[in-house]
């Protein structure tokens, strides 16, 4: 199949790219900067989901579109690009894959955009709480809602929601559990965020790239899936990986009402750096609240399998070290 695939530069996009060609599909990526673009022999488009005319030239031809561009950042200068690149542009590639004459689109949203899971596990009917806590979150949800949307009115819409994605591979914004455990590794992490009793739903980059593979194959127009994996407390992830690297997990809990005065402070002096905050106050927000999701109807519809989280965590571990991207603070 003719696959055009946006984000192919990012770290879940990559794998995703890398996954589908080895299939057999003849994927071309859509990148802004197309030297960024993995190894595979790829055709490579130079483009932007916030330039029509761009997205207009990539999808001519192309039977499937895999979107999984997306902006993540904990924080930007104007948050209205959040806004033209999560919403807008799934909007206007949607537009543009009917027109081109595209049979299908799979769109890559976010555990995110479902809304917290307090106390129970959630899956693809999840309704969020509606008190998106970033801008990040607060676009994946209006874009999950168009996404809907267009799928009511019989688009071959296929949505897929990954977790939280960590493995071997780029250590990209994305990525974010392997720079957690670079600095776990280093010994700059200063503790929890809270107790670090909440738990969160893990999703191995190479599960969520074949569940990318399947979806496209299988599943039919309209659906909906979690690719997801274990549920695990921030603790546990982190006493793992501390195993795995042969080093102590922190044993400080920052209160949240701490962690939330620094994380404002922080976001009020971004504007005058031009500095992404490290942390912020709507980021100590989600280390809140629970996000642990069921990947049941993937398993069973798609046959989507999942790596366990000490096998996976543990494996990531060893790759930081033995490929030198972290350095171990014994």
């Amino acid at each position: 199949m003719k696959v055009l695939l946006t984000g192919g530069t990012g770290f879940l996009g990559g794998r995703v790219a890398q996954t589908l060609a080895a299939a057999g599909h003849q994927v071309a990526l859509l990148a802004r900067r197309p030297e960024a673009a993995p190894q595979g022999g790829f055709e490579v488009l130079r483009g932007d989901v916030e330039d029509g005319a761009s997205l207009v030239a990539a999808v001519a031809g192309r039977e499937a579109v895999v979107h999984c561009a997306a902006l993540v950042k904990r924080w930007v200068k104007d948050p209205r690009q959040f806004d033209r690149v999560n919403v807008q542009g799934l909007d206007r590639l949607l537009d543009a894959a009917w027109a081109a004459g595209a049979g299908k689109v799979l769109y890559c949203s976010s555990f995110i955009a479902l809304g917290p899971t307090d106390g129970r596990i959630g899956d693809e009917d999840n309704v969020h709480d509606g008190a998106p806590r970033n801008d990040y979150e607060r676009t994946k949800l209006a874009a999950d809602r168009r996404a809907r949307e267009r799928q009511a009115r019989g688009e071959n819409l296929v949505v897929v929601y990954p977790g939280v994605v960590y493995g071997p591979g780029r250590l990209t914004d994305g990525n974010i559990l392997a720079g957690v455990a670079r600095d776990l590794l280093a010994g700059k992490l200063p503790g929890t965020v809270g107790p670090g009793d909440r738990r969160q739903c893990l999703a191995q980059v190479d599960d969520v790239a074949r569940g990318f593979l399947l979806a496209l194959d299988k599943a039919p127009a309209g659906s909906r899936y979690v690719l997801g994996g274990d549920n695990v407390t921030v603790r546990q992830a982190l006493e793992i990986m501390a195993e795995a690297g042969g080093v102590r997990p922190p044993a400080r809990a920052i209160p949240y009402g701490v962690a939330s005065l620094l994380g404002r402070v922080l976001r009020w002096q971004a504007p005058l750096t031009g500095i992404e905050p490290m942390m912020t106050d709507g980021e100590v927000e989600i280390y809140r609240h629970e996000w642990a999701f069921s990947s049941a109807r993937a398993e069973r519809e798609l046959g989507y399998t999942v790596t366990p989280a000490r096998e996976g965590l543990a494996a990531m571990v060893r790759w930081l070290i033995d490929s030198g991207a972290a350095r171990v603070k014994r």
